[in-house]
């Protein structure tokens, strides 16, 4: 397959049944666009003014609690509201709409304003991912709501609202289109070939290790082959589950494990606080049979060459498709050959 290495050619995405340009002979093209500038002054472990750290007022005028781990609350500004009516507009099936309510949360990784999860302890990340399963299973149990996306935002660029540490609960009465698609690919898959599109996904991608980054007992990290951006990722769980709720054992610690490894080495790659939006699908929870569903997190990054070049969609890909031209393999053995040890540690880098 040398034509992937060196030469225009489309991939498809599986879980979402569209298709990716790869263009690895642009590569090379001088660069005369915008840069970005990313911050990398290093933030105290309290700032008295952000609104997330432990024991300061939000601007709904709640104060925080003293938290010593993770902190969970109603968002002060949501997106979806609770009480939003579920009315219909529908002229001639062109103007259609519907009433959409759910839940928004905020949570709080660390009461430490300096970290990430790159930054935290390994034990601390698993408190996270302990907290987001919490919340999944709570928030699932509604019988309002029928998807529960948890995701976070990492870094201005990436639109977060504060630099502390922190991710995003969204619940809400309808499953979104990204989470609809893959439910019906995963479905399509699991009735055409008898066996679950995910699981086969990471058996192969283990047996290629061309895009394989970093693995351990019950986790693996891939560049997928259908990656749209620079150094997008996928973390994988081995073992066939569909949602955070149904972790056994060590997996949790595994994944947290997987989490760390895998943001360190973002963070490596450029020895640079490094920004991505991260989101964990799980089963919709709107108690319809689902064949087939893979728990499975992506980490969607968008700096291209360092932090100040960063890809964007414009163009062909806002028009048309989306296309890339850093290879996944490429971007796979960039992040690979990373140490697992931050850059900013002692010793590391």
């Amino acid at each position: 397959m040398s034509f992937l290495e060196d030469s225009s050619h489309r991939r498809l995405n599986p879980l979402t049944g569209e298709w990716v340009l790869v263009s690895p002979h642009r590569a090379l093209r001088p660069w005369l666009g915008q840069v970005e500038r990313v911050s990398v002054a290093a933030p105290a472990p309290h700032d008295p003014t952000c609104y997330l750290c432990p024991g300061n007022e939000r601007t709904s005028g709640e104060r925080n609690p003293d938290y010593a781990h993770t902190f969970v609350f109603d968002n002060d500004f949501p997106a979806l509201l609770a009480d939003a009516p579920h009315d219909e507009v529908n002229s001639d099936g062109l103007l259609v709409a519907r009433g959409e309510s759910g839940i928004c949360r905020v949570i709080c990784f660390t009461p430490r304003h300096d970290l990430a999860l790159a930054r935290m302890d390994v034990a601390d990340v698993t408190r996270v991912v302990a907290r987001w399963r919490a919340e999944f299973t709570s928030l699932a149990g509604r019988p309002s709501i029928h998807s529960v996306q948890i995701f976070e935002n990492r870094g201005e660029m990436m639109g977060a609202s504060s630099p502390h540490p922190h991710g995003q609960i969204w619940a809400s009465s309808s499953v979104p289109n990204e989470l609809a698609k893959e439910t019906r690919s995963m479905g399509d898959f699991a009735r055409a070939h008898g066996s679950c599109l995910l699981c086969d996904y990471v058996t192969l991608e283990e047996r290629l290790a061309e895009r394989l980054v970093y693995s351990n007992e019950s986790f693996v990290v891939v560049v997928p082959f259908w990656a749209i951006w620079p150094f997008e990722t996928m973390v994988l769980p081995r073992r066939h589950v569909n949602g955070l709720d149904a972790l056994a054992g060590d997996e949790e610690a595994a994944f947290a494990d997987a989490l760390h490894a895998l943001t360190v080495r973002y963070e490596n790659l450029f020895e640079s606080p490094f920004p991505y939006s991260m989101g964990i699908h799980q089963r919709p929870t709107d108690d319809l049979p689902r064949e087939g569903w893979h728990l499975h997190a992506h980490f969607l990054p968008p700096l291209l060459r360092s932090t100040s070049v960063r890809k964007f969609m414009v163009g062909f890909e806002l028009l048309a498709s989306p296309q890339r031209d850093i290879t996944p393999e490429e971007a796979a053995g960039r992040l690979r050959s990373l140490t697992g040890r931050h850059y900013l540690d002692e010793g590391g880098g």
